[in-house]
């Protein structure tokens, strides 16, 4: 059990947003988008609902235009990307919430994968929903949250110590 915890929390706090990546050309299989994706249907979910939708894009048209968004221009070298979007029919309370854990799950999946991820916002930037939803011909009760680039790292990156002892209160504020 300590070796699973301590892989665990190697890959919890090895984690960080990678936004360069080798030739955009260099494959990433399938079966390892597949797991990738599969890690996010593992998240929770408010009365697991699952309002989750996933978009895989491995195009490499599709990664170049949606580079175009503000703050993605690494998916101009990316391999692949996931778009997690929310459907309002199914929650529109917590899709957000829902789909933000899924995306967790799937940036330590990607991790653990030796691959390199960064959440690049779409939501509730309406222009940036409108043209990822005219793009990829999403219904309208389907939301994009975000664009998740997704390949193989290179330079040097290197995850950031965000622990902040002052903002841990124990027993109230």
């Amino acid at each position: 059990m300590a070796d699973s915890l301590d892989a665990l929390l190697s890959v919890i706090h090895s984690r960080k947003s990678v936004r360069n990546f080798e030739d955009g050309n260099k494959v990433i299989p399938k079966e390892t988008l597949d797991t990738i994706v599969k890690a996010a249907f593992a998240a929770p979910s408010a009365v697991n609902w699952q309002p989750w939708h996933f978009i895989v894009i491995n195009e490499r048209a599709l990664l170049d235009n949606l580079g175009s968004l503000p703050y993605a221009k690494m998916l101009y070298k990316s391999s692949a990307a996931i778009i997690v979007c929310g459907d309002t029919q199914v929650s529109e309370l917590y899709w957000i919430v829902d789909c933000a854990a899924a995306t967790q799950n799937i940036l330590l999946s990607v991790e653990a994968l030796g691959l390199g991820a960064v959440w690049t916002a779409v939501y509730p930037h309406d222009e940036r929903i409108s043209f990822v939803k005219k793009l990829l011909h999403l219904p309208d009760n389907i939301i994009p949250l975000n664009v998740i680039p997704v390949g193989y790292p290179s330079g040097t990156n290197k995850p950031k110590d965000k622990y902040k002892p002052q903002k841990v209160h124990m027993n109230g504020w």
